[in-house]
């Protein structure tokens, strides 16, 4: 019983490594330096985000995983809409609206995300 268990484990790492999407959709390459209001925010698991209104586009920021966040002290507070958020990061290659952010300057903190 106790081996039909580990081989069931062993066997569904590949796919939890599927289920969690890798980095290389982003171009690091090409650092983006973004600065608006935060219209939306997402504090939850595998990766919190904002929706950052910028002038002329709104962008999807992909954040770290919450417990990142709040160890590094960025808490949901900081976060709320109506707040402006200086964020740099690397746009998704196939995506023109998102990116996933390095690093989040909010009320005057800044805070490494990875």
């Amino acid at each position: 019983m106790k081996r039909r268990m580990v081989l069931a484990g062993i066997l569904s790492l590949p796919l939890l490594a599927m289920a969690h999407h890798g980095w290389s959709e982003y171009d690091s390459a090409n650092v983006l330096k973004l600065t608006g209001k935060i219209v939306e925010f997402g504090y939850e698991h595998p990766h919190g985000h904002v929706r950052l209104e910028t002038p002329g586009k709104t962008w999807l920021c992909v954040l770290a995983p919450p417990s990142r966040m709040e160890n590094r002290g960025l808490t949901k507070d900081m976060l709320k809409p109506g707040t402006t958020a200086a964020l740099e990061g690397y746009p998704n290659r196939n995506k023109p609206e998102e990116m996933r952010a390095e690093r989040i300057t909010v009320g005057g903190k800044t805070v490494e995300l990875r």
